[in-house]
């Protein structure tokens, strides 16, 4: 059956290898491969219908650092990629969008310049956006993750909802790489409350997790250290996220 969540692979690069960070810091970091483009193909391989790619060095100096590495991928794959980590102008995500990027993720600059999340939108079409709402308890946490904002994740959600923004990517920092399952109340109230999709990412850890988020309707899972580490198979993943639950209609509303 058709995956009622996508089960999305990141990569995370710095310095041209896949790593991966404990709860966003850039001293605790490990290395899974110094072939990006090897693993991408892989993920691919193994039946993922996108990737996700993050460029931390470009997260941490606001310039995009892989922008080779990144186009080489996009040109190994026939599948679809999404890229964030630096883009906090409208010129940087034109720039990955002109390397064949499917969609930008937008995360600090959204908090400080909803106009150039606008003017993203508004020039590249809503569908190539993805606003990254990166929280730590409920409260929104910009530049890199180094910081702690004034804005609750679900206000910033209806901000950017309101200046055209079509899908979220909610991470709880306090789980991130820290395999711990993830935020399935949040996940569920901006799903409910802002009517957007939403990709959910951080704590995934089994393949128990990525069954307990198809209820939520998130339309899809970022899964990370969990697959690098080996405790979660792809392939297996996909299938645990097109499994229905007996006995629960929560599909069976026209929704």
């Amino acid at each position: 059956g058709t995956p009622f969540v996508e089960v999305i692979p990141a990569i995370d690069l710095r310095g041209g290898r896949c790593v991966r960070l404990h709860q966003g810091d850039f001293a605790q970091e490990t290395i899974f491969s110094d072939d990006p483009v090897a693993m991408a193909r892989q993920w691919q391989e193994q039946g993922g219908p996108r990737l996700h790619l993050v460029d931390l060095d470009g997260a941490a100096t606001g310039e995009p650092a892989h922008l080779e590495i990144i186009s080489a991928i996009v040109a190994a794959l026939d599948t679809p990629v999404q890229v964030g980590g630096g883009i906090r102008t409208a010129d940087t995500a034109r720039a990955w969008l002109e390397a064949g990027v499917d969609r930008v993720v937008i995360g600090t600059a959204a908090v400080r310049n909803p106009g150039m999340v606008q003017e993203v939108c508004s020039s590249h079409g809503s569908g190539r956006v993805v606003v990254a709402v990166d929280a730590r308890e409920g409260m929104v946490a910009v530049q890199g993750w180094q910081e702690a904002s004034e804005v609750s994740a679900l206000e910033l959600a209806h901000n950017m909802a309101a200046l055209g923004v079509v899908r979220l990517l909610y991470t709880d920092i306090s789980r991130d790489g820290t395999l711990s399952g993830p935020d399935l109340d949040t996940n569920t109230q901006l799903v409910r409350e802002t009517g957007m999709a939403v990709l959910a990412s951080g704590g995934v850890s089994s393949v128990e997790d990525i069954r307990q988020l198809v209820p939520t309707r998130v339309e899809g899972v970022i899964v990370g250290r969990a697959l690098y580490t080996g405790a979660v198979a792809l392939p297996e993943a996909i299938e645990a996220a097109t499994e229905r639950e007996e006995g629960s209609d929560w599909w069976g509303d026209g929704g």
